[in-house]
């Protein structure tokens, strides 16, 4: 069966990426992050575009979504 991996949010810096990575490895959600990081462009579109995304299949989106309201709520990356 194939599984089709759509964004489900944009990540503003490294530090969300580690944490959002933590918890989805720990509830075993299916996922990969994707940083817009270009070294051609010296990270231009990390400037435009937010540091990188989190994709996962469609039904983790909300779960996905609302722990990185709750993370960014708690500022404990700050």
């Amino acid at each position: 069966m194939d599984v089709t991996y759509t964004k489900a949010c944009i990540l503003e810096n490294q530090i969300e990426a580690h944490i959002i990575n933590d918890f989805l490895k720990g509830q075993e959600i299916p996922h990969y992050i994707n940083s817009f990081y270009s070294g051609a462009y010296d990270g231009l579109f990390q400037l435009s575009s937010g540091w990188g995304a989190v994709f996962a299949p469609q039904i983790y989106h909300q779960t996905i979504q609302e722990f990185l309201i709750d993370l960014r709520k708690s500022n404990q990356f700050s």
